[in-house]
Protein backbone atom coordinates (compact mmCIF):
# COMPACT_ATOMS: atom_id res chain seq x y z
CA UNK A 1 0.00 0.00 0.00
CA UNK A 2 1.54 3.32 -1.11
CA UNK A 3 0.55 6.94 -0.72
CA UNK A 4 -0.07 9.34 -3.60
CA UNK A 5 -0.25 13.10 -3.42
CA UNK A 6 -3.60 14.64 -4.37
CA UNK A 7 -3.71 16.61 -7.59
CA UNK A 8 -6.88 18.60 -6.93
CA UNK A 9 -5.18 20.95 -4.46
CA UNK A 10 -2.69 22.02 -7.10
CA UNK A 11 -5.48 23.83 -8.97
CA UNK A 12 -6.55 25.95 -5.97
CA UNK A 13 -5.65 29.61 -5.58
CA UNK A 14 -4.00 30.73 -2.29
CA UNK A 15 -7.37 32.13 -1.17
CA UNK A 16 -9.07 28.83 -1.91
CA UNK A 17 -6.35 26.89 -0.08
CA UNK A 18 -6.84 29.01 3.06
CA UNK A 19 -10.60 28.62 2.87
CA UNK A 20 -10.29 24.90 2.20
CA UNK A 21 -8.02 24.51 5.23
CA UNK A 22 -10.51 26.44 7.38
CA UNK A 23 -13.29 24.16 6.15
CA UNK A 24 -11.26 21.04 7.00
CA UNK A 25 -10.60 22.32 10.52
CA UNK A 26 -14.11 23.60 11.28
CA UNK A 27 -15.97 20.63 9.80
CA UNK A 28 -13.48 17.96 10.86
CA UNK A 29 -13.01 16.90 7.23
CA UNK A 30 -9.39 16.21 8.15
CA UNK A 31 -8.71 14.69 11.56
CA UNK A 32 -5.64 16.43 12.98
CA UNK A 33 -4.64 18.31 16.14
CA UNK A 34 -6.22 21.57 14.95
CA UNK A 35 -9.66 20.14 14.13
CA UNK A 36 -9.49 18.11 17.33
CA UNK A 37 -8.75 21.27 19.34
CA UNK A 38 -11.73 23.09 17.79
CA UNK A 39 -13.97 20.11 18.55
CA UNK A 40 -12.89 19.86 22.20
CA UNK A 41 -12.96 23.65 22.74
CA UNK A 42 -16.44 24.14 21.27
CA UNK A 43 -17.83 21.08 23.06
CA UNK A 44 -16.38 22.24 26.39
CA UNK A 45 -17.78 25.73 25.90
CA UNK A 46 -21.23 24.33 25.06
CA UNK A 47 -21.27 22.18 28.21
CA UNK A 48 -20.13 25.18 30.29
CA UNK A 49 -22.96 27.26 28.77
CA UNK A 50 -25.58 24.66 29.66
CA UNK A 51 -24.27 24.51 33.24
CA UNK A 52 -24.31 28.33 33.42
CA UNK A 53 -27.91 28.47 32.19
CA UNK A 54 -28.93 25.97 34.86
CA UNK A 55 -27.11 27.88 37.61
CA UNK A 56 -28.63 31.19 36.46
CA UNK A 57 -32.06 29.84 37.35
CA UNK A 58 -31.04 29.74 41.03
CA UNK A 59 -31.53 33.27 42.47
CA UNK A 60 -29.08 32.62 45.32
CA UNK A 61 -26.33 31.93 42.79
CA UNK A 62 -27.29 34.46 40.11
CA UNK A 63 -27.57 37.59 42.27
CA UNK A 64 -24.02 37.68 43.69
CA UNK A 65 -22.45 36.51 40.41
CA UNK A 66 -24.61 38.29 37.83
CA UNK A 67 -21.66 40.19 36.37
CA UNK A 68 -19.61 37.00 35.95
CA UNK A 69 -22.52 35.21 34.24
CA UNK A 70 -23.01 38.16 31.87
CA UNK A 71 -19.30 38.32 31.02
CA UNK A 72 -19.24 34.60 30.30
CA UNK A 73 -22.35 34.93 28.12
CA UNK A 74 -20.73 37.77 26.15
CA UNK A 75 -17.58 35.70 25.66
CA UNK A 76 -19.61 32.66 24.57
CA UNK A 77 -21.69 34.67 22.10
CA UNK A 78 -18.53 36.20 20.63
CA UNK A 79 -16.97 32.74 20.17
CA UNK A 80 -20.13 31.18 18.73
CA UNK A 81 -20.68 34.16 16.41
CA UNK A 82 -17.12 33.90 15.13
CA UNK A 83 -17.61 30.15 14.70
CA UNK A 84 -20.82 30.72 12.73
CA UNK A 85 -19.20 33.28 10.42
CA UNK A 86 -16.18 31.03 9.86
CA UNK A 87 -18.42 28.11 9.01
CA UNK A 88 -20.48 30.20 6.56
CA UNK A 89 -17.32 31.47 4.90
CA UNK A 90 -15.41 28.18 4.85
CA UNK A 91 -18.36 26.09 3.63
CA UNK A 92 -17.85 27.85 0.31
CA UNK A 93 -14.92 25.45 -0.13
CA UNK A 94 -17.14 22.37 0.01
CA UNK A 95 -17.59 22.17 -3.77
CA UNK A 96 -14.63 24.18 -5.10
CA UNK A 97 -12.05 21.36 -5.30
CA UNK A 98 -10.72 21.16 -8.82
CA UNK A 99 -12.80 24.14 -10.06
CA UNK A 100 -11.19 27.33 -11.36
CA UNK A 101 -11.89 30.50 -9.45
CA UNK A 102 -13.84 33.40 -10.91
CA UNK A 103 -12.21 36.85 -11.26
CA UNK A 104 -13.39 37.84 -7.76
CA UNK A 105 -11.67 34.80 -6.23
CA UNK A 106 -14.85 32.78 -5.68
CA UNK A 107 -15.35 29.24 -6.97
CA UNK A 108 -18.55 28.38 -8.86
CA UNK A 109 -19.87 26.22 -5.99
CA UNK A 110 -19.10 28.64 -3.14
CA UNK A 111 -22.64 29.80 -2.44
CA UNK A 112 -24.01 26.29 -2.84
CA UNK A 113 -21.97 25.07 0.13
CA UNK A 114 -22.85 28.14 2.19
CA UNK A 115 -26.55 27.82 1.48
CA UNK A 116 -26.49 24.17 2.47
CA UNK A 117 -24.94 25.03 5.83
CA UNK A 118 -27.11 28.07 6.60
CA UNK A 119 -30.34 26.13 6.05
CA UNK A 120 -29.11 22.88 7.58
CA UNK A 121 -30.08 21.71 11.07
CA UNK A 122 -26.73 22.67 12.53
CA UNK A 123 -26.69 26.01 10.73
CA UNK A 124 -30.09 26.92 12.17
CA UNK A 125 -29.00 25.80 15.66
CA UNK A 126 -25.80 27.86 15.42
CA UNK A 127 -27.80 30.92 14.34
CA UNK A 128 -30.74 30.67 16.74
CA UNK A 129 -28.53 29.98 19.78
CA UNK A 130 -26.88 33.42 19.48
CA UNK A 131 -29.74 35.58 18.13
CA UNK A 132 -31.42 36.25 21.54
CA UNK A 133 -28.30 38.04 22.79
CA UNK A 134 -28.31 40.48 19.86
CA UNK A 135 -32.07 41.00 20.10
CA UNK A 136 -31.64 42.10 23.69
CA UNK A 137 -29.04 44.61 22.56
CA UNK A 138 -31.38 45.98 19.87
CA UNK A 139 -34.48 45.98 22.12
CA UNK A 140 -33.23 46.50 25.68
CA UNK A 141 -36.67 47.49 26.99
CA UNK A 142 -38.40 44.35 25.70
CA UNK A 143 -38.91 41.30 27.89
CA UNK A 144 -37.03 38.65 25.94
CA UNK A 145 -36.46 36.16 28.73
CA UNK A 146 -38.32 33.51 26.76
CA UNK A 147 -36.04 34.02 23.77
CA UNK A 148 -33.01 33.63 26.00
CA UNK A 149 -34.13 30.07 26.62
CA UNK A 150 -33.04 29.46 23.05
CA UNK A 151 -29.54 29.41 24.48
CA UNK A 152 -30.34 25.87 25.57
CA UNK A 153 -30.33 24.96 21.88
CA UNK A 154 -26.55 25.24 22.06
CA UNK A 155 -26.50 21.74 23.51
CA UNK A 156 -27.47 20.45 20.04
CA UNK A 157 -24.10 21.72 18.82
CA UNK A 158 -22.61 18.71 20.58
CA UNK A 159 -24.38 16.35 18.17
CA UNK A 160 -22.12 17.69 15.41
CA UNK A 161 -19.22 15.84 17.03
CA UNK A 162 -21.10 12.63 17.75
CA UNK A 163 -23.16 10.48 15.40
CA UNK A 164 -25.55 9.23 18.12
CA UNK A 165 -28.21 11.86 17.36
CA UNK A 166 -28.01 11.19 13.62
CA UNK A 167 -28.14 7.44 14.27
CA UNK A 168 -31.33 7.81 16.32
CA UNK A 169 -32.99 9.96 13.64
CA UNK A 170 -31.93 7.54 10.90
CA UNK A 171 -33.16 4.60 12.98
CA UNK A 172 -36.58 6.21 13.45
CA UNK A 173 -36.80 6.91 9.71
CA UNK A 174 -35.81 3.34 8.88
CA UNK A 175 -38.52 1.97 11.18
CA UNK A 176 -41.18 4.56 10.37
CA UNK A 177 -43.64 1.80 9.38
CA UNK A 178 -43.33 0.22 12.82
CA UNK A 179 -43.69 3.61 14.47
CA UNK A 180 -46.73 4.39 12.35
CA UNK A 181 -48.32 1.12 13.46
CA UNK A 182 -47.60 1.91 17.11
CA UNK A 183 -49.01 5.43 16.77
CA UNK A 184 -52.12 4.05 15.06
CA UNK A 185 -52.58 1.55 17.89
CA UNK A 186 -52.13 4.37 20.39
CA UNK A 187 -54.77 6.49 18.63
CA UNK A 188 -57.30 3.65 18.56
CA UNK A 189 -56.61 2.86 22.22
CA UNK A 190 -56.98 6.52 23.16
CA UNK A 191 -60.39 6.79 21.49
CA UNK A 192 -61.62 3.49 22.95
CA UNK A 193 -60.43 3.86 26.54
CA UNK A 194 -61.33 7.56 26.72
CA UNK A 195 -64.87 6.87 25.58
CA UNK A 196 -65.24 3.94 27.98
CA UNK A 197 -63.86 5.82 31.00
CA UNK A 198 -66.17 8.72 30.18
CA UNK A 199 -69.18 6.40 30.06
CA UNK A 200 -68.21 4.49 33.21
CA UNK A 201 -66.82 7.29 35.41
CA UNK A 202 -68.45 10.37 33.85
CA UNK A 203 -71.58 10.22 36.02
CA UNK A 204 -69.67 9.32 39.19
CA UNK A 205 -66.97 12.00 38.71
CA UNK A 206 -68.38 14.68 36.39
CA UNK A 207 -65.76 17.20 37.53
CA UNK A 208 -62.94 14.85 36.43
CA UNK A 209 -64.50 13.38 33.26
CA UNK A 210 -66.93 16.05 32.02
CA UNK A 211 -66.34 15.11 28.37
CA UNK A 212 -64.48 12.69 26.11
CA UNK A 213 -61.69 15.26 25.38
CA UNK A 214 -61.12 15.52 29.15
CA UNK A 215 -60.96 11.72 29.30
CA UNK A 216 -58.47 11.78 26.40
CA UNK A 217 -56.30 14.14 28.45
CA UNK A 218 -56.42 11.64 31.33
CA UNK A 219 -55.49 8.82 28.94
CA UNK A 220 -52.51 10.78 27.54
CA UNK A 221 -51.19 11.57 31.03
CA UNK A 222 -51.62 7.93 32.07
CA UNK A 223 -49.81 6.63 29.00
CA UNK A 224 -46.91 9.05 29.46
CA UNK A 225 -46.46 8.91 33.23
CA UNK A 226 -48.12 5.62 34.10
CA UNK A 227 -50.64 7.29 36.41
CA UNK A 228 -53.37 9.79 35.51
CA UNK A 229 -53.68 11.18 39.07
CA UNK A 230 -57.32 10.00 39.20
CA UNK A 231 -58.80 7.46 41.61
CA UNK A 232 -61.63 5.46 39.97
CA UNK A 233 -64.77 5.06 42.09
CA UNK A 234 -66.46 2.28 40.10
CA UNK A 235 -65.47 -1.32 39.56
CA UNK A 236 -65.33 -1.03 35.77
CA UNK A 237 -63.41 2.24 36.12
CA UNK A 238 -60.76 0.42 38.16
CA UNK A 239 -60.50 -2.27 35.49
CA UNK A 240 -60.09 0.37 32.77
CA UNK A 241 -57.36 2.18 34.72
CA UNK A 242 -55.45 -1.06 35.20
CA UNK A 243 -55.80 -1.95 31.50
CA UNK A 244 -54.63 1.54 30.52
CA UNK A 245 -51.54 1.24 32.73
CA UNK A 246 -50.74 -2.19 31.27
CA UNK A 247 -51.18 -0.75 27.77
CA UNK A 248 -48.78 2.10 28.55
CA UNK A 249 -46.13 -0.42 29.65
CA UNK A 250 -46.70 -2.53 26.54
CA UNK A 251 -46.46 0.44 24.17
CA UNK A 252 -43.28 1.65 25.91
CA UNK A 253 -41.76 -1.82 25.54
CA UNK A 254 -42.75 -2.01 21.86
CA UNK A 255 -41.31 1.43 21.01
CA UNK A 256 -38.16 0.78 23.05
CA UNK A 257 -37.60 -2.51 21.25
CA UNK A 258 -38.16 -0.91 17.84
CA UNK A 259 -35.73 1.93 18.57
CA UNK A 260 -33.10 -0.40 20.06
CA UNK A 261 -33.15 -2.83 17.13
CA UNK A 262 -33.22 -0.01 14.57
CA UNK A 263 -30.32 1.78 16.29
CA UNK A 264 -28.24 -1.41 16.33
CA UNK A 265 -29.00 -1.96 12.65
CA UNK A 266 -28.01 1.62 11.86
CA UNK A 267 -24.65 1.23 13.63
CA UNK A 268 -24.02 -2.01 11.75
CA UNK A 269 -24.90 -0.29 8.45
CA UNK A 270 -22.38 2.44 9.19
CA UNK A 271 -19.66 -0.08 9.98
CA UNK A 272 -20.50 -1.94 6.76
CA UNK A 273 -20.33 1.35 4.85
CA UNK A 274 -16.90 2.11 6.30
CA UNK A 275 -15.71 -1.39 5.43
CA UNK A 276 -16.95 -0.95 1.85
CA UNK A 277 -15.15 2.41 1.55
CA UNK A 278 -11.99 0.87 3.01
CA UNK A 279 -12.08 -2.05 0.57
CA UNK A 280 -12.55 0.33 -2.34
CA UNK A 281 -9.59 2.45 -1.24
CA UNK A 282 -7.29 -0.56 -0.72
CA UNK A 283 -8.35 -2.27 -3.95
CA UNK A 284 -5.63 -0.67 -6.11
CA UNK A 285 -2.96 -0.74 -3.39
CA UNK A 286 -2.49 3.03 -3.61
CA UNK A 287 -3.94 5.34 -0.96
CA UNK A 288 -3.95 9.03 -1.81
CA UNK A 289 -3.84 11.77 0.79
CA UNK A 290 -7.45 12.67 0.04
CA UNK A 291 -8.51 9.04 0.52
CA UNK A 292 -6.69 8.96 3.85
CA UNK A 293 -8.46 12.13 4.95
CA UNK A 294 -11.79 10.74 3.79
CA UNK A 295 -11.30 7.52 5.76
CA UNK A 296 -10.25 9.41 8.89
CA UNK A 297 -13.28 11.67 8.62
CA UNK A 298 -15.58 8.65 8.22
CA UNK A 299 -13.93 6.95 11.19
CA UNK A 300 -14.51 10.02 13.36
CA UNK A 301 -18.07 10.47 12.11
CA UNK A 302 -19.00 6.82 12.71
CA UNK A 303 -17.28 6.74 16.10
CA UNK A 304 -15.05 3.80 15.18
CA UNK A 305 -11.93 3.17 17.23
CA UNK A 306 -8.45 2.63 15.84
CA UNK A 307 -8.62 -1.00 17.00
CA UNK A 308 -11.78 -1.58 14.93
CA UNK A 309 -10.14 -0.09 11.83
CA UNK A 310 -6.95 -2.08 12.42
CA UNK A 311 -9.01 -5.27 12.75
CA UNK A 312 -10.75 -4.54 9.43
CA UNK A 313 -7.40 -3.92 7.69
CA UNK A 314 -5.96 -7.13 9.16
CA UNK A 315 -9.03 -9.07 8.02
CA UNK A 316 -8.69 -7.72 4.47
CA UNK A 317 -4.96 -8.54 4.40
CA UNK A 318 -5.71 -12.09 5.55
CA UNK A 319 -8.37 -12.44 2.84
CA UNK A 320 -5.90 -11.20 0.25
CA UNK A 321 -3.21 -13.66 1.39
CA UNK A 322 -5.68 -16.55 1.22
CA UNK A 323 -6.79 -15.50 -2.25
CA UNK A 324 -3.16 -15.21 -3.43
CA UNK A 325 -2.28 -18.61 -2.01
CA UNK A 326 -5.15 -20.24 -3.89
CA UNK A 327 -3.99 -18.66 -7.13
Amino acid sequence: MTLAMPQSRLHLTPYQRVRRRAYEIMEGAVVDKYSRFIEVFVATLVVANVIAIILESVPEILQPHAAAFHAFDVFSVAVFSLEYLLRVWSCGAKYDIGKPATPNGQAPGSWRGRKEYVFSFYGIVDFVSTVPFYLQLLFPAADLRVLRLFRLLRIFKLSRYNSAFEDIVAAVKAERDSFSSAVFLLFISCMLFSSLIYIVEGHAQPEVFPSIPAAMHWFSVTIISGWGNVEPVTYFGTVLVICTQILSIALAAILTGVVASAYTAQVERREALYEMELREVLADGVVTEEEQEHLKALQAKFGMSDDQVAALVAQMEDEKRVADSKN
